[in-house]
């Protein structure tokens, strides 16, 4: 492997063409392949909604989001999410991948049911989110996507190099999580 590959398979960027304020769109197909996992009962707020492809595809599958970014990309309310209150049944989204942590810990004390964040696998890294996410239980099921995905980046590239799972955690589950494949 060469060394550029192994950097970029952990996030670095060599090229400096990394999305502004990480922003990523998450290809639809990842959202269908979620959706044929699991089901939501109650709200779902898409809470970094960038341009609205997780959340397109959502009401596409008949179910009622609220959409929200920090950013305004013509998409959903302008609102910061870190700093919100709003209580929703379930919260999903593909954060931005330098507050994946913040997202999370915070999603959790928001949602009353699920809470959903397309992630790096290496998420399932290091000592902070285990002492403070993972070691509440909640994370009930983890798919791993089996090709990798390709997003576009906002100069219209794509690449896939990043292996990425969805990362389904409920607040009214105790447990150790289950892993499948996707």
């Amino acid at each position: 492997m060469k060394t550029t590959s192994a950097l970029a398979y952990v996030g670095h960027n060599a090229n400096g063409d990394r999305s502004e304020n990480d922003f990523y769109a998450t290809p639809s197909l990842a959202t269908q392949e979620l959706l044929r996992k699991e089901a939501f009962n109650g709200s779902l707020w898409e809470c970094a909604c960038g341009n609205g492809a997780i959340s397109k595809v959502l009401i596409n599958n008949g179910y009622d989001v609220y959409s929200s970014d920090l950013i305004n990309r013509g998409y959903g309310k302008q609102l910061d999410f870190l700093q919100s209150d709003k209580k929703v049944d379930n919260i999903i989204t593909n954060p931005p991948f330098n507050l994946s942590t913040e997202f999370t810990l915070h999603a959790l004390k928001l949602a009353r049911k699920k809470i959903i964040m397309l992630n790096k696998l290496s998420f399932l890294e290091g000592i902070k989110r285990n002492k403070e996410i993972f070691s509440q239980n909640k994370l009930k099921n983890i798919y791993v996507f089996s090709k990798r995905l390709n997003f576009l980046k906002q100069n219209g590239k794509s690449n896939g190099l990043m292996a990425f799972a969805w990362f389904v955690f409920d607040n009214n589950y105790k447990g150790k999580a289950n892993l499948e494949w996707i």
